[in-house]
């Protein structure tokens, strides 16, 4: 009596399940994983390889943790699968179905540059990339653009950004765009998309192409993060290979000891910049000169100070004072960079802004 029972039991709790299974919905994923179980590895192949990484791992994840799918499910599944194929002129586009494609037919390369103008870097659209190109490049461009597009394109990026922007244009200019932008109520979309096309087809795609690092100065940046033997080793060697490229990347990096070439008043903000232990670690394997530089440009009790610093440390690796002299060459770089300081890389000479 107990067996019957028991038996009884697990009948019911089977149609049970089977009843909600039958009811469950299946999300995109679990559909694709479905008809690609349905086709088998025969069938199925031509759509797996068609699918990129990601879809694989989606539709991958989705298969082993699917379930038991019951014929109704099944059935329903490639009705609604038949009825969208048979369907005419119902298209589905987006970016990477537009990638796909245009691989096909397109060098890679080329595919890059056209799915970065849509994508944008990181994604980002037109108006946060345009937040990014330098002010003076863009007012340069937009200089001889109508004012009202002016005004359109400085309602659109980031106001710090618009502000640097607007400060650059004549006054006359200025003045038309700030009483456009103060009238500008709301864009109409075909307007926005027209002057987005534009900007896109004229401006980025010809900046993207003319901001290509020349390929000297990318070396010499990588150049300039070797230790003293690796920097040495390769140069000797790209010498005996092509002496005029080692010689435009010598000239292009901003070593140490260019360090010794900023006036004063950019040496002491260096100073206030960096902290006392690695300074002192710097001028532990430094020249006398560049001691006698950068403790010229401290009171007397500071320079005293960093003597005795260096005196205490005792041997160092010369690894150590590397990373230490290249973060002091970084941290010149960096308020550079901020305009805080200006850096020369010949005395006198061709100035370096970085």
């Amino acid at each position: 009596m107990s067996e019957e029972i028991g038996a009884h039991e697990i009948t019911e709790t089977a149609l049970a399940v089977t009843s909600e299974v039958a009811e469950r919905e299946l999300g995109g994923a679990e559909r694709a994983a479905v008809l690609l179980l349905a086709l088998g590895q025969e069938y199925g192949k031509a759509i797996w390889d068609g699918l990129d990484e990601i879809e694989v791992r989606q539709v991958s994840s989705a298969m082993a943790s699917l379930g038991p799918v019951t014929p109704t499910m099944l059935e329903e599944l490639f009705v609604d699968f038949l009825k969208r194929l048979s369907t005419r002129g119902a298209l589905n586009g987006n970016v990477d179905v537009t990638e796909r494609l245009l691989n096909s037919f397109l060098p890679s390369d080329r595919v890059a540059i056209i799915m970065e103008e849509i994508r944008g870097p990181a994604g980002r659209n037109m108006w946060e990339k345009l937040s990014n190109v330098p002010e003076n490049v863009l007012a340069n461009y937009l200089k001889n653009e109508y004012p009202q597009t002016i005004a359109v394109v400085l309602s659109k990026i980031q106001s710090d950004h618009a502000a640097r922007v607007l400060a650059l244009l004549n006054e006359e200019l200025a003045l038309d765009v700030v009483n456009r932008m103060l009238r500008m109520e709301s864009i109409q979309k075909d307007i926005l998309e027209k002057v987005e096309q534009t900007l896109r087809i004229e401006f980025m795609s010809n900046l993207s192409q003319t901001s290509r690092r020349d390929s000297h100065e990318m070396m010499a940046d990588i150049f300039n993060n070797f230790d003293r033997q690796t920097e040495g080793r390769f140069l000797a060697a790209l010498e005996e290979d092509s002496r005029e490229s080692a010689e435009r990347i010598r000239n292009l990096m901003f070593t140490f000891e260019d360090l010794l070439k900023l006036d004063s008043g950019a040496c002491q903000t260096l100073l206030r910049n960096v902290e006392k232990d690695q300074l002192a670690m710097a001028l532990k394997g430094a020249s006398e000169t560049a001691v006698a530089f950068f403790t010229a440009n401290m009171s007397s009790r500071a320079a005293k100070m960093l003597q005795e610093d260096m005196d205490n440390m005792g041997p160092v690796r010369l690894r150590e004072v590397d990373e230490a002299q290249n973060g002091l060459v970084l941290k010149a770089k960096d308020l550079a960079a901020a305009g805080e300081i200006t850096i020369n890389k010949k005395k006198g000479e061709d100035e370096l802004v970085y």
